[in-house]
């Protein structure tokens, strides 16, 4: 069985390829030039960098390698895709196809165009499982009372998110919605909930009689109850924790056994270090 990888951005197709060579197999990387690391001409064998519109000539280079299972990793930015990329025909013509232009149904689309050429596109977390989180508090501290409470708020928002095919990131404060991710990404959504409750939100919040003086900032991450482990995994890591310290989030909440952890070890430490609880349900 001959895999491929198909590279965006951050350090997922980099693990990716080491968890693929802990295995012993080895794969062929179709890396996007506008957002690949390139840092993976070191990791891999056999590299090709194509542009992000060029769907054909990844195919053609995963045909030529006789793939039969390609795993996509990294994320490529929704502005990338839809107001810079130059397409060929091929992604031309899919781009045209397409009913809405949320990340299910691109990447959906691609996964058809690979079907069409006998490549299978599989679980992202194929050769990392090891980093998928079981249930239970993952920190020394757990969520405390009122922690719980934004959680479990977070959640019922997050099953309508899921819903609607929208983000990943919630953040809360007081059983009060502050921030929703759209597309630009966690950290960012986590950084504008803090301005907000530091500022313009708390102001609101005195208007509207709101009581938010009680606890901070809880984040919740979560997969989607019916999440396609192909594309889209929830991420998580050393730099959602620093952007909570920068923005007074004291709480982390993500999806069992469907969110990725990089550099583990060391995001759980830097969580006990400043108190911070992360838990998974």
């Amino acid at each position: 069985m001959r895999y491929g990888l198909i590279a965006g951005n951050g350090r997922f197709p980099l693990m990716v390829l080491e968890g693929a060579r802990r295995a012993g197999v080895s794969l062929a990387v179709a890396a996007i030039r506008e957002e690949t690391d390139k840092e993976i001409e070191h990791l891999a064998d056999r590299v090709v960098w194509v542009g992000i519109g060029q769907l054909g000539r990844m195919i053609g280079f995963f045909k030529t390698e006789g793939v039969e299972r390609a795993i996509m990793a990294g994320q490529v930015r929704h502005v990338q895709i839809f107001s810079r990329a130059v397409p060929d025909a091929r992604m031309l013509k899919m781009l045209l196809k397409l009913p809405r232009r949320n990340t299910d149904s691109l990447i959906g689309a691609v996964a058809e165009e690979l079907k069409s050429e006998g490549i299978e596109l599989i679980d992202s977390t194929h050769f990392l499982k090891d980093y998928l989180p079981e249930v239970g508090p993952l920190t020394r501290r757990a969520p405390d009372a009122r922690e719980r409470e934004d959680i479990e708020y977070g959640l019922e928002i997050a099953r309508e998110m899921g819903r609607l095919n929208l983000g990943q990131t919630i953040v809360l404060r007081a059983k009060a919605c502050v921030a929703i991710e759209a597309m630009e990404g966690t950290d960012a959504t986590i950084r504008r909930a803090g301005e907000l409750v530091g500022g313009r939100y708390r102001a609101f919040a005195r208007l509207r009689r709101m009581n938010l003086s009680g606890g901070r900032l809880t984040v919740v991450k979560f997969a989607k109850p019916d999440q396609d482990m192909r594309f889209d995994v929830p991420v998580i890591g050393i730099s959602t924790i620093e952007t909570m310290v920068e923005s007074g989030a004291t709480c982390l909440c993500i999806t069992a056994g469907k969110t990725l952890m990089f550099d583990r070890d060391e995001m759980i430490e830097l969580a006990n270090q400043n108190k911070i609880a992360v838990t998974a349900v």
